[in-house]
């Protein structure tokens, strides 16, 4: 359309914002996707440009408060702007190349640059390589974690290293707010107890969301995490579980292979390990098959999972099925892919994983929700575009000297 081919040109934006209002649905996510792609390769450009600034001053911390002061931005977001534009035309050139084509934003950009900033630049390029590949299409969290898998993979030892660095890192931070509001953080902790400790403060606050509550979901998490640290129960006390997966070479040690946490991302295998054999662990491990990537075992002593329907679908889902969502499963609604009213069955082959947010938009009108006898969703958009979601893999069937190329499992 012709309205597409106008977005390009700066000088006739006016006669663009004024066509806007004559298009139809379809036609405006059309015009928003073509923007986002102008966007991204005007991005690029600025990455150049602060990067040739920034060899010009020969790296002088001076450039970063000029860069704030010219695009109006705080200091650390120019001081990871300058970062990444430095690594993008050095390190990173494949990712800079997808922004030029309009596949990733400036801020996708940065979360490549921000996984791969401790690895050695033949490291990096090697990173750079992995995720050619990987990264349209993609939204930020999802380029996060497949940015985490690349750097983990091409450097193992020097993950196990930096994670180590990080754990020690952990702080608790108080931020005030406006009037009679403030803020507390706990930064860098240990992945597993944090996202336990979420999993708990949700499962409680929805037990208290009743009839007549009128607190919403978000408040009564925070009501129930402070009840909890200043001595109150916040809930029944029960035990939280986050769900840990890797295969079972990795948790002998006879490979390092990254394990992934539901929710979290990518762990190097060193720090799994420790994690899945710790005696105060708090997640449930899951044991893979390494020559085909199902589960072998529920951290119990079993073989094959006996487990409910329900929490079979969870461990299988691992994240909101809706593509994009990485909302652990442990806090999302088990849905019909079917309803139930219109044929749907109980079962593992037509149930599905879906946070609250997404079950409610699945039950909007025009969104059509498909389940193929693969485990593929289909979600179909109210303009007609069609978007696809997999089960992901615990990882790909490899052998105890699999590839550092294999396809990181999101």
């Amino acid at each position: 359309m012709a309205l597409l081919q106008k977005i390009t040109d700066p000088s006739d934006l006016e006669s663009v914002n004024a066509s806007i209002g004559l298009l139809d649905d379809k036609d405006s996510v059309a015009v928003a996707q073509a923007a986002s792609e102008g966007i991204a390769r005007l991005e690029a450009v600025r990455f150049r440009a602060l990067a040739q600034l920034n060899r010009h001053r020969e790296g002088a911390p001076g450039v970063t408060q000029e860069v704030a002061f010219a695009l109006s931005l705080v200091d650390n977001h120019a001081g990871a702007m300058v970062a990444a534009a430095e690594a993008l035309t050095t390190r990173l050139p494949r990712t800079l190349t997808l922004m030029d084509q309009g596949k990733v934003s400036g801020f996708g950009a940065m979360k490549v640059a921000a996984a791969t900033a401790w690895l050695s630049d033949e490291n990096a390029r090697a990173a750079d390589a992995l995720l050619e590949d990987r990264l349209a299409g993609r939204n930020s969290g999802q380029i996060r974690k497949a940015a985490n898998h690349a750097a983990i993979t091409v450097d193992r030892e020097g993950a196990d290293k930096r994670a180590e660095h990080y754990r020690e890192g952990r702080r608790l931070s108080v931020r005030q707010g406006e009037t009679g509001v403030a803020s507390i953080e706990v930064e860098d902790g240990p992945a597993e107890k944090v996202n336990a400790a979420y999993l708990r403060i949700d499962r409680e606050a929805k037990k208290l969301k009743t009839g007549d509550e009128t607190r919403t979901l978000d408040q009564l998490r925070a009501d129930v995490a402070l009840d909890l640290l200043l001595g109150g129960q916040g809930g029944t006390s029960e035990r939280a579980e986050v769900f840990l997966y890797m295969d079972l070479f990795t948790y002998l040690g006879l490979n390092d292979d990254p394990a992934e946490m539901a929710g979290h991302g990518h762990l190097p295998a060193a720090l799994a390990r420790h994690i899945a054999t710790g005696p105060n662990t708090v997640l449930r491990r899951i044991i893979t098959d390494p020559l085909s990537g199902q589960v072998l075992d529920l951290g119990r002593d079993r073989y094959r999972p006996t487990a409910g329907v329900g929490e079979f679908v969870r461990v299988r889902d691992r994240e909101c099925r809706r593509p994009g969502c990485g909302r652990p499963a442990q806090t999302c609604d088990l849905d019909h892919s079917v309803p139930w009213q219109f044929g749907g069955a109980t079962n593992a082959d037509d149930l599905i994983d879906l946070c609250r947010r997404d079950h409610r938009l699945k039950d909007e009108p025009g969104w059509i929700y498909r389940l193929a006898s693969d485990g593929t969703l289909t979600v179909t958009t109210p303009t007609g575009q069609s978007y696809d979601s997999t089960p992901p893999p615990l990882h790909p069937p490899r052998t105890q000297t699999a590839s550092t190329e294999e396809a990181p499992p999101f």
